[in-house]
Protein backbone atom coordinates (compact mmCIF):
# COMPACT_ATOMS: atom_id res chain seq x y z
CA UNK A 1 0.00 0.00 0.00
CA UNK A 2 1.60 3.01 -1.66
CA UNK A 3 1.49 5.81 1.50
CA UNK A 4 1.16 9.57 0.55
CA UNK A 5 3.71 11.83 1.24
CA UNK A 6 3.53 13.96 4.43
CA UNK A 7 3.16 17.21 3.97
CA UNK A 8 5.83 19.40 5.80
CA UNK A 9 4.32 22.68 7.73
CA UNK A 10 6.40 25.61 6.61
CA UNK A 11 6.71 28.20 9.05
CA UNK A 12 4.49 30.84 9.05
CA UNK A 13 7.62 33.46 7.49
CA UNK A 14 8.25 30.97 4.93
CA UNK A 15 3.99 30.93 4.32
CA UNK A 16 4.27 34.79 3.88
CA UNK A 17 7.02 34.28 1.21
CA UNK A 18 5.47 31.59 -0.39
CA UNK A 19 2.10 33.64 -0.89
CA UNK A 20 4.23 36.65 -2.14
CA UNK A 21 5.53 34.79 -5.06
CA UNK A 22 2.54 32.75 -6.03
CA UNK A 23 0.14 36.04 -6.40
CA UNK A 24 -1.24 35.60 -3.13
CA UNK A 25 -1.28 38.52 -0.13
CA UNK A 26 2.29 39.66 0.31
CA UNK A 27 3.30 41.05 3.74
CA UNK A 28 3.32 45.02 4.30
CA UNK A 29 6.35 46.43 2.79
CA UNK A 30 7.08 49.99 1.94
CA UNK A 31 6.49 50.69 -2.10
CA UNK A 32 10.01 51.34 -3.43
CA UNK A 33 8.88 53.58 -5.97
CA UNK A 34 6.66 56.40 -3.41
CA UNK A 35 8.64 58.93 -2.47
CA UNK A 36 6.47 59.96 0.39
CA UNK A 37 4.91 57.18 1.95
CA UNK A 38 4.00 59.28 4.68
CA UNK A 39 0.47 60.38 3.91
CA UNK A 40 0.78 63.20 6.79
CA UNK A 41 3.53 64.61 5.59
CA UNK A 42 2.78 68.05 4.22
CA UNK A 43 3.21 68.93 0.70
CA UNK A 44 4.98 71.75 1.71
CA UNK A 45 7.93 70.00 2.51
CA UNK A 46 8.92 68.27 -0.79
CA UNK A 47 11.91 69.86 -2.75
CA UNK A 48 10.89 69.84 -5.60
CA UNK A 49 7.67 71.21 -4.84
CA UNK A 50 6.43 73.85 -8.08
CA UNK A 51 5.12 77.43 -7.29
CA UNK A 52 4.73 80.46 -8.73
CA UNK A 53 7.71 83.27 -8.29
CA UNK A 54 5.42 85.64 -6.56
CA UNK A 55 4.11 83.05 -3.67
CA UNK A 56 8.12 81.52 -3.02
CA UNK A 57 8.75 85.55 -2.76
CA UNK A 58 6.13 86.12 -0.23
CA UNK A 59 7.26 82.69 1.57
CA UNK A 60 10.23 83.40 1.74
CA UNK A 61 8.93 86.43 3.85
CA UNK A 62 10.43 89.07 1.54
CA UNK A 63 6.81 91.08 0.62
CA UNK A 64 3.11 90.37 -0.17
CA UNK A 65 2.53 88.05 -3.70
CA UNK A 66 1.11 91.59 -4.85
CA UNK A 67 4.20 93.77 -3.88
CA UNK A 68 6.31 90.51 -5.73
CA UNK A 69 4.28 91.16 -8.90
CA UNK A 70 5.11 94.65 -9.10
CA UNK A 71 8.93 93.60 -7.79
CA UNK A 72 9.18 91.63 -11.15
CA UNK A 73 7.27 94.26 -13.66
CA UNK A 74 9.87 96.53 -12.32
CA UNK A 75 12.89 94.21 -12.96
CA UNK A 76 13.72 93.46 -9.41
CA UNK A 77 13.84 89.36 -9.42
CA UNK A 78 16.12 87.17 -11.70
CA UNK A 79 15.63 83.51 -11.92
CA UNK A 80 18.98 81.52 -12.49
CA UNK A 81 20.53 84.83 -13.58
CA UNK A 82 17.74 86.08 -16.07
CA UNK A 83 15.33 88.95 -15.07
CA UNK A 84 11.80 87.99 -15.00
CA UNK A 85 9.30 90.42 -17.47
CA UNK A 86 6.30 88.83 -16.12
CA UNK A 87 4.95 86.96 -12.44
CA UNK A 88 3.86 83.97 -15.19
CA UNK A 89 6.85 81.67 -13.42
CA UNK A 90 7.13 78.64 -11.95
CA UNK A 91 10.01 77.57 -9.95
CA UNK A 92 11.28 74.96 -7.58
CA UNK A 93 13.89 74.73 -4.96
CA UNK A 94 16.73 74.11 -7.82
CA UNK A 95 16.21 77.36 -9.03
CA UNK A 96 18.58 80.09 -8.11
CA UNK A 97 16.61 82.88 -7.05
CA UNK A 98 17.83 86.74 -6.62
CA UNK A 99 15.94 89.94 -5.70
CA UNK A 100 18.05 93.09 -5.98
CA UNK A 101 21.14 90.70 -6.87
CA UNK A 102 20.49 89.00 -3.33
CA UNK A 103 19.94 85.54 -3.00
CA UNK A 104 16.56 84.77 -1.17
CA UNK A 105 17.17 84.09 2.42
CA UNK A 106 17.16 81.10 3.79
CA UNK A 107 13.02 80.35 4.95
CA UNK A 108 12.67 80.85 8.78
CA UNK A 109 11.00 78.22 11.18
CA UNK A 110 6.62 78.87 11.12
CA UNK A 111 5.98 80.83 13.64
CA UNK A 112 2.62 81.95 15.01
CA UNK A 113 1.25 84.80 17.59
CA UNK A 114 -2.17 85.80 18.71
CA UNK A 115 -2.43 90.07 18.52
CA UNK A 116 -5.63 92.01 20.66
CA UNK A 117 -6.38 94.21 18.02
CA UNK A 118 -8.13 97.62 18.67
CA UNK A 119 -10.46 99.19 17.31
CA UNK A 120 -9.66 101.83 14.96
CA UNK A 121 -7.08 99.46 12.51
CA UNK A 122 -7.11 98.64 9.05
CA UNK A 123 -6.20 94.82 9.24
CA UNK A 124 -3.58 96.07 5.61
CA UNK A 125 -0.11 96.12 5.50
CA UNK A 126 -1.19 99.27 3.17
CA UNK A 127 -4.44 101.38 3.04
CA UNK A 128 -5.26 103.36 0.07
CA UNK A 129 -7.28 106.10 2.67
CA UNK A 130 -3.99 106.59 4.85
CA UNK A 131 -5.78 105.33 7.50
CA UNK A 132 -3.76 103.54 10.40
CA UNK A 133 -3.03 99.42 10.01
CA UNK A 134 -2.54 96.92 12.11
CA UNK A 135 1.33 96.33 11.06
CA UNK A 136 2.08 99.34 11.28
CA UNK A 137 0.79 99.51 14.95
CA UNK A 138 2.81 95.82 15.53
CA UNK A 139 6.33 95.94 17.83
CA UNK A 140 9.41 96.29 15.54
CA UNK A 141 10.83 92.40 17.05
CA UNK A 142 8.34 91.32 14.70
CA UNK A 143 9.61 89.95 11.35
CA UNK A 144 7.23 90.51 8.47
CA UNK A 145 4.22 88.66 9.20
CA UNK A 146 0.71 88.18 7.52
CA UNK A 147 -2.57 87.70 9.18
CA UNK A 148 -5.18 84.83 9.28
CA UNK A 149 -8.13 86.00 7.96
CA UNK A 150 -9.02 89.68 8.86
CA UNK A 151 -11.16 92.15 11.68
CA UNK A 152 -12.97 95.12 10.03
CA UNK A 153 -11.84 98.53 11.13
CA UNK A 154 -14.42 99.27 13.78
CA UNK A 155 -13.85 95.17 15.28
CA UNK A 156 -11.23 94.28 17.93
CA UNK A 157 -10.49 91.24 19.55
CA UNK A 158 -8.03 88.31 18.56
CA UNK A 159 -6.12 87.99 15.15
CA UNK A 160 -4.12 85.34 14.64
CA UNK A 161 -0.29 86.55 12.32
CA UNK A 162 1.88 83.92 11.27
CA UNK A 163 5.32 85.08 9.18
CA UNK A 164 3.99 81.90 6.78
CA UNK A 165 1.68 82.65 4.18
CA UNK A 166 0.94 78.88 3.46
CA UNK A 167 0.15 78.61 6.65
CA UNK A 168 -2.00 81.79 7.38
CA UNK A 169 -4.31 80.40 4.32
CA UNK A 170 -4.35 77.11 5.35
CA UNK A 171 -6.02 78.20 8.69
CA UNK A 172 -8.67 80.38 6.96
CA UNK A 173 -10.21 77.88 5.29
CA UNK A 174 -14.03 76.38 6.77
CA UNK A 175 -12.58 72.65 6.38
CA UNK A 176 -9.89 73.60 9.35
CA UNK A 177 -13.51 72.85 11.19
CA UNK A 178 -12.50 76.02 13.62
CA UNK A 179 -14.72 78.01 15.22
CA UNK A 180 -14.84 81.60 15.39
CA UNK A 181 -16.28 82.85 18.36
CA UNK A 182 -17.04 86.88 19.22
CA UNK A 183 -18.63 88.46 21.90
CA UNK A 184 -21.36 91.00 20.55
CA UNK A 185 -23.23 94.16 21.73
CA UNK A 186 -26.24 95.27 20.11
CA UNK A 187 -29.29 97.87 20.08
CA UNK A 188 -32.50 96.67 19.63
CA UNK A 189 -34.78 93.86 21.18
CA UNK A 190 -33.59 90.41 20.73
CA UNK A 191 -35.82 87.33 19.19
CA UNK A 192 -34.22 84.71 21.03
CA UNK A 193 -36.27 81.74 18.15
CA UNK A 194 -35.19 84.08 15.09
CA UNK A 195 -31.53 83.60 16.78
CA UNK A 196 -31.76 80.59 17.03
CA UNK A 197 -32.71 79.89 13.37
CA UNK A 198 -29.53 80.92 12.63
CA UNK A 199 -28.37 77.10 13.02
CA UNK A 200 -29.79 76.37 9.64
CA UNK A 201 -28.20 79.26 7.55
CA UNK A 202 -29.57 82.34 6.42
CA UNK A 203 -29.09 84.56 2.76
CA UNK A 204 -29.16 88.22 3.52
CA UNK A 205 -28.99 90.16 0.03
CA UNK A 206 -28.63 87.26 -1.97
CA UNK A 207 -25.30 85.97 -0.20
CA UNK A 208 -25.81 82.86 1.60
CA UNK A 209 -24.00 81.81 4.76
CA UNK A 210 -23.69 78.62 6.67
CA UNK A 211 -25.09 77.82 10.55
CA UNK A 212 -24.43 80.52 12.87
CA UNK A 213 -24.77 79.27 16.84
CA UNK A 214 -26.13 82.79 18.76
CA UNK A 215 -27.64 83.01 22.12
CA UNK A 216 -28.19 86.25 24.25
CA UNK A 217 -26.27 86.32 27.04
CA UNK A 218 -28.11 89.29 28.34
CA UNK A 219 -30.74 92.16 27.82
CA UNK A 220 -30.00 95.44 29.47
CA UNK A 221 -32.67 97.99 28.20
CA UNK A 222 -32.16 98.58 24.49
CA UNK A 223 -29.10 96.86 24.41
CA UNK A 224 -27.97 93.38 24.74
CA UNK A 225 -24.62 90.82 24.66
CA UNK A 226 -24.80 88.24 22.37
CA UNK A 227 -22.15 84.89 21.90
CA UNK A 228 -21.74 84.27 17.99
CA UNK A 229 -19.91 81.36 16.97
CA UNK A 230 -19.34 80.35 13.27
CA UNK A 231 -16.57 78.57 11.00
CA UNK A 232 -16.40 80.46 8.11
CA UNK A 233 -16.39 84.36 8.71
CA UNK A 234 -17.36 85.89 5.59
CA UNK A 235 -16.70 89.63 5.14
CA UNK A 236 -18.65 91.65 7.78
CA UNK A 237 -20.83 88.41 8.20
CA UNK A 238 -21.82 88.82 11.93
CA UNK A 239 -22.75 93.00 11.59
CA UNK A 240 -24.77 91.91 8.32
CA UNK A 241 -26.47 89.19 9.58
CA UNK A 242 -27.76 90.42 12.65
CA UNK A 243 -28.28 93.52 11.27
CA UNK A 244 -30.75 91.33 9.08
CA UNK A 245 -32.72 90.58 12.70
CA UNK A 246 -32.98 94.03 12.90
CA UNK A 247 -29.65 94.75 15.76
CA UNK A 248 -27.62 97.20 15.24
CA UNK A 249 -23.79 96.01 16.14
CA UNK A 250 -22.24 98.71 18.90
CA UNK A 251 -19.57 96.68 19.52
CA UNK A 252 -17.64 93.35 18.36
CA UNK A 253 -14.88 91.71 19.57
CA UNK A 254 -13.92 88.07 18.61
CA UNK A 255 -12.60 86.22 21.54
CA UNK A 256 -11.85 82.64 20.19
CA UNK A 257 -9.72 81.44 16.67
CA UNK A 258 -10.56 77.46 16.73
CA UNK A 259 -8.32 76.35 19.93
CA UNK A 260 -6.28 79.58 20.46
CA UNK A 261 -8.05 82.13 22.65
CA UNK A 262 -7.74 86.09 23.13
CA UNK A 263 -7.69 85.58 27.31
CA UNK A 264 -6.49 88.04 29.27
CA UNK A 265 -3.82 89.69 26.45
CA UNK A 266 -3.31 93.26 26.79
CA UNK A 267 -5.32 95.62 23.87
CA UNK A 268 -2.11 95.88 20.99
CA UNK A 269 -0.18 93.51 22.37
CA UNK A 270 1.01 90.30 20.43
CA UNK A 271 2.10 86.82 22.19
CA UNK A 272 4.10 83.68 20.33
CA UNK A 273 2.04 80.68 20.29
CA UNK A 274 4.62 78.03 21.64
CA UNK A 275 6.02 75.50 18.91
CA UNK A 276 5.04 73.19 21.04
CA UNK A 277 1.26 74.21 20.71
CA UNK A 278 1.22 75.00 17.71
CA UNK A 279 2.94 71.72 16.32
CA UNK A 280 0.43 69.84 18.38
CA UNK A 281 -3.01 72.03 16.78
CA UNK A 282 -1.07 71.35 13.28
CA UNK A 283 -1.20 67.79 13.95
CA UNK A 284 -4.47 67.78 15.13
CA UNK A 285 -5.74 68.99 11.90
CA UNK A 286 -3.86 66.49 9.94
CA UNK A 287 -5.55 64.09 12.04
CA UNK A 288 -9.07 65.23 11.13
CA UNK A 289 -8.58 65.24 7.80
Amino acid sequence: MNKRPRKIQRPPAARRHAADASGGKPAHRPRPDRAWPDKRRSHDARPDKRERIAKRLARAGLCSRRDAERWIAAGRVAVDGKTLATPAVVVTDANAITVDGQPLPEKPAMKLWRYHKPKGLVTSHKDPQGRPTVFQSLTKTLPRVVSVGRLDLNSEGLLLLTNDGGLARRLELPATGWTRRYRVRVHGAVDEARLAALEKGVTVSGIAYGPIRAHLDRQQGANAWLTVSLAEGKNREVRRVLEHLGLKVTRLIRVAYGPFQLGHLERGATEEVTGKVLREQLGSLRKEK
